[in-house]
């Protein structure tokens, strides 16, 4: 399993024409010829799930069963699934049933009371995002939440859920100060309410989807994310590995003169490696908020940064585990992403970044 995460409307833009976005038609051949050609054998689009703000990327859904608009009907977005099927490319969706945005459009005050969410803010508010949190100790609530996962798999004939933020589903402090959230009723800090709701859907999903794969973005040590639930485990498919994928960057960040020092941030991630089933990640999360793009990341001049780029993609295709790059990888450009520009596309014409080029398609031919 090799995954091409996909922002759809900063992949590619037509500039000629007011810098708009590609409509699902239009990314279906592009994208998938794409894909075939660096080797990838799925794509994973960050939310496509109806969202307000262009800012959030769409992890603050307000319309939980419409595929945005923003690209076209829901139907141009069963084409752009079927191709993808057509050429076996497997689609993975990012779903995120952690929480919700305020507008009044959206599930707040549904019927004028706290229906989908907590009355109170120590349960019912998200302090870093500034959004609700669904109330999973609610039927109705469990209930709309599976049938919107049970939705687009069955419909839009999606392969995968990438379930988002599972962290903060799991903890009631989660980012918060002492004083700022209720204990269980046991005294603890864990979400019974959202654990029992997790390993229903997983259970359900499974059952009803026979070879669908649930994904967890967790990324605390939480013991058993994707061990089965009969065994004590949360029973999803696979987990993000959040922790390899910060050490890992930690260390290539160091001129080499240095890195002598810091081999254990290579090292660690093998006491765990086997201790759940992990999807290695280096994801959107990385290249945004000044924090640089992978090829800015890397020390020294510009040969030297594109031969530990080689590098660290060689020790990501080579070591255990799923894989996973974000868009953009492939054209090692010294701009983070941008969620309201496309990719850099101007840079395949630079020898440097087609010989990288040929160096990913041979990786992808070692999977």
């Amino acid at each position: 399993m090799a995954i091409y995460e996909v922002h759809l409307g900063s992949w590619k833009r037509v500039p000629e024409e007011g810098n708009r976005w590609l409509t699902y038609r239009e990314l279906a051949p592009q994208l998938v010829a794409h894909i075939k050609k660096f080797g990838f054998t799925h794509i994973e689009l960050l939310p496509v799930a109806e969202y307000p703000f262009d800012g959030s990327w769409g992890y603050q859904v307000s319309g939980y069963f419409a595929p945005t608009s923003r690209y076209g009907t829901p139907d141009d977005f069963r084409f752009l699934v079927d191709t993808c099927h057509q050429h076996g490319i497997g689609v993975i969706i990012d779903w995120v049933p952690s929480h919700f945005p305020k507008d009044d459009f959206s599930l707040r005050l549904f019927n004028g009371t706290a229906l989908y969410e907590h009355l109170d803010p120590r349960e019912g508010e998200h302090p870093d995002w500034g959004t609700l949190i669904f109330n999973y100790g609610r039927n109705e609530v469990k209930n709309f939440l599976m049938a919107n996962a049970l939705f687009w798999l069955d419909q839009y004939h999606i392969d995968a859920l990438r379930v988002d933020a599972v962290a903060s589903m799991l903890y009631r402090d989660y980012s918060r100060k002492e004083g700022e959230w209720i204990p269980n009723r046991y005294g603890g800090r864990e979400n019974l309410e959202a654990i029992d709701f997790i390993r229903w859907l997983n259970e359900t999903l499974y059952r009803l989807f026979p070879g669908c794969i649930t994904i967890a973005e967790e990324s605390t040590d939480w013991g058993g994310v994707s061990h089965p639930t009969y065994l004590g485990g949360l029973g999803f498919g696979f987990k993000w590995n959040m922790g390899w994928m910060h050490d890992t960057l930690l260390y290539f960040g160091k001129d080499p003169i240095h890195r002598g020092y810091h081999h254990n941030n290579l090292t660690f991630s093998m006491l765990y490696e086997y201790t759940e089933n992990f999807i290695m990640p280096l994801s959107h999360d990385e290249v945004v908020h000044g924090k640089g793009s992978l090829l800015r990341k890397m020390p020294g001049d510009e040969w030297q940064k594109f031969a530990n780029l080689r590098l660290l993609l060689s020790y990501l295709y080579t070591h255990p585990g799923k894989k996973l790059l974000f868009m953009g990888t492939e054209l090692a450009s010294y701009d983070e992403w941008y969620h309201e520009a496309s990719l850099d596309w101007h840079l395949e014409a630079d020898p440097m970044r087609q010989a990288f080029q040929r160096f990913l398609i041979d990786l992808g031919t070692l999977l």
